[in-house]
């Protein structure tokens, strides 16, 4: 059984931390049925994984894919874009922004004439002022 060293795949793939995440996402397809391109000599997938990188067996750029896509939070998609039928679609809906400015603006006053009702509101319910009540006795000992 042939040990795999560190700088037998450094040669490979320069940077240890990037043949790391390969090397690891080829244990993990190993793990997953992938077929071995070196025989395995009863040794574990990331010692697997390190002798296909070491021996070139593998594809790098194809893992090196599949480790990014796997990585990835939020995949963007090509989509054909939409002018064509924009247009088409702006002449239907054409007015939908004045309408719903206006909206906004009616809905604005409309919250602002509740501020003053309420306000209104509030000094009818405490009652009248002390300054309005005219000549009020002081309370006391009424007898």
């Amino acid at each position: 059984m042939a040990r795999v060293t560190v700088e037998d795949c450094v040669l490979r793939v320069p940077n240890r931390f990037d043949l790391v995440m390969l090397a690891a996402r080829r244990a993990r397809d190993i793990h997953s049925g992938a077929p071995l391109s070196v025989d395995r000599d009863n040794d574990k997938n990331p010692v697997v994984a390190l002798r296909e990188i070491a021996d070139d067996a593998i594809d790098l750029a194809h893992l090196d894919n599949a480790l990014i896509q796997g990585l990835q939070k939020h995949v963007e998609v090509d989509e054909p874009e939409e002018d064509a039928t924009f247009g088409a679609i702006e002449g239907d809906f054409a007015g939908i922004a004045e309408q719903a400015a206006s909206a906004e603006t009616r809905e604005a006053d409309a919250v602002e004439t509740e501020g003053e009702e309420e306000i209104e509101d509030d000094v009818e319910e405490d009652g009248p002022d002390v300054f309005e009540m005219g000549d009020v006795e002081p309370l006391g000992d009424q007898e």
